[in-house]
């Protein structure tokens, strides 16, 4: 097992995979999604839209990397209708990205990551009032970016679906190509 490997394994995603930046298609259309306000996040938070710019701010900011190393964690659900279960998994995945880039800060100075919907952080956000309390901890979504996750799963040579009664998460981190690979040689 390389140290790439262990850190994921220990952190708890089930599976990763790594993707070029150049790949990633960002669309407008992704960003929609995030308008209408599902998760009720957009505009109340410095780690979602408007707030983490436009698609193509969001897409030059990845791509100022080489690499994408996506990540998920598939949570199991007591059925399909089981929201509970669902926003439980969206905060333990919050979770789990903040403990990876706890384990990544020891390898890698430059790299962003990003989760799912939103930050988890403060109970109340200062967007737009005041500046973020914690911006070295906010992760901004992948869908918030404009990066639609099904097609980078299918990038990243990982499940989308796991299955019914299920729930999966996804994020990544976006980083050097060279970053990236002394952690799969084990150096550090």
């Amino acid at each position: 097992m390389n140290l790439l490997e262990q850190i994921m394994k220990d952190t708890g995603f089930s599976q990763y995979g790594v993707v070029d930046t150049g790949d990633i298609r960002f669309l407008q259309e992704i960003r929609k999604m995030c308008e209408v306000n599902t998760c009720q996040q957009y505009g109340k938070t410095w780690a979602c839209p408007p707030a983490v710019g436009t698609v193509e701010e969001c897409r030059q900011r990845v791509q100022q990397y080489e690499k994408l190393l996506v990540f998920n964690r598939k949570y199991d659900l007591e059925d399909s209708f089981d929201f509970e279960g669902m926003m439980a998994g969206a905060e333990h995945f919050a979770e789990l990205c903040r403990k990876l880039d706890k384990q990544i800060k020891g390898y890698w100075e430059e790299y962003f990551i990003l989760g799912n919907e939103g930050c988890r952080l403060c109970e109340q956000c200062t967007y737009p009032d005041a500046p973020c309390r914690f911006p070295d901890q906010a992760h901004g979504s992948l869908e918030g970016y404009g990066i639609f996750v099904t097609e980078l799963a299918n990038q990243a040579h990982i499940k989308y679906n796991n299955g019914p009664n299920t729930v999966t998460y996804f994020g990544g981190i976006a980083c050097s190509g060279k970053d990236l690979e002394r952690l799969i040689q084990g150096e550090a």
